[in-house]
This record gives C-alpha cells, structure tokens and sequence, in this order.
C-alpha cells in the first residue's frame, strides 16, 4: 500500500494485533484484530493481518475472505495478493494462485515472494518446468537462509529425477 496519512492511521490501529502475532500470541493477535474491525471495518491491514493469523492457524478457509477483503480495500496491496495466492494454493485452488502469483508477478517481475508462490504452486501442480525456472529465479532474490535451504531441496530433488 502507498503510505498516506490515512494509510499511518490505519495501520496505528492495527499495530497491537500485529505485534501480539510477531510475538507469536496468535489467538491473542485475533482477539485484538477482530476488536479493531468491529470499529474499522474497512481498514485493509486488520483484515490482511486477520487472514495471516487464520492462515499460521492453517485455517485457509477462513483466512481467504480477509485476503479478498484486504485486497478490495487496497488492490496494490502486495502483501495481501501473496497472502490469497498462498492460501488459494494450500486449498488446492492451482490455476487460481498461479493467475494471483503471475498478477504480482506482473507488477514486479523479480518479487521473489510472488516467484517463490508460483515455484511452489507449480511443484504442487507437478509442473516441474515451471516449479525450477520460478523457484531459481525465486534463489536470485537472496531469500532468508532457511526458506533457500527448502527451495534447494526441491529443486536438487525435481532435477536429479529428471535425469
């Protein structure tokens, strides 16, 4: 999201839930979060947090109504698309987290969070072609140490059984 005026406020409003789900309080996060909603219905960063709280909770089915929702209130907000085409891919809904991942992809074509989403969904898909070019594309984003590890492991897996 662009940070406006409105933007700061909004996101003041939510920075409690916030902190309580980096504290890893996560029912607590939702508490504080669905608090917040009840008087900031349209605040795009309480349902964006919301989704990620349901989806830690991989509770998908009740996280992708707030990434949709978020998404409603704030189209460029990148972090919400990612969250939606994550929980789109873990509901087993490919096609449509790969139309979600191209989209991000579109508006950057090095977001290695829309390029690690794709590699990811394609692997599920078992599109083994698409899965190595997004996740080695995904390795040139200089990705936290763990999450390159996973990657590593899929792509040494998908090319030492293509040969």
């Amino acid at each position: 999201m662009n940070e406006t005026a409105d933007d700061a406020h909004a996101w003041e409003v939510a920075e409690e839930g916030a902190e309580l789900l980096r504290e890893g309080l996560a029912d607590e996060a939702l508490n504080a979060l669905n608090d917040a909603l009840v008087e900031h219905p349209d605040n795009a960063y309480l349902h964006q947090l919301i989704a990620a709280v349901h989806y830690e909770k991989q509770a998908f089915t009740q996280a992708l109504p707030h990434y949709v929702k978020a998404l409603a209130l704030a189209p460029n907000y990148a972090g919400a698309l990612i969250g939606c085409g994550h929980c789109l891919r873990m509901l087993g809904r490919y096609e449509e987290a790969i139309r979600v991942g191209n989209q991000a992809l579109s508006r950057d074509l090095n977001d290695g969070d829309a390029l690690y989403l794709l590699g990811l969904t394609h692997f599920a898909c078992g599109n083994n072609a698409e899965c190595i070019q997004h996740l080695k594309r995904f390795l040139e984003s200089n990705p936290e140490l763990e999450t390159a590890m996973e990657v590593q492991g899929i792509l040494q897996s998908l090319e030492s059984n293509a040969t």
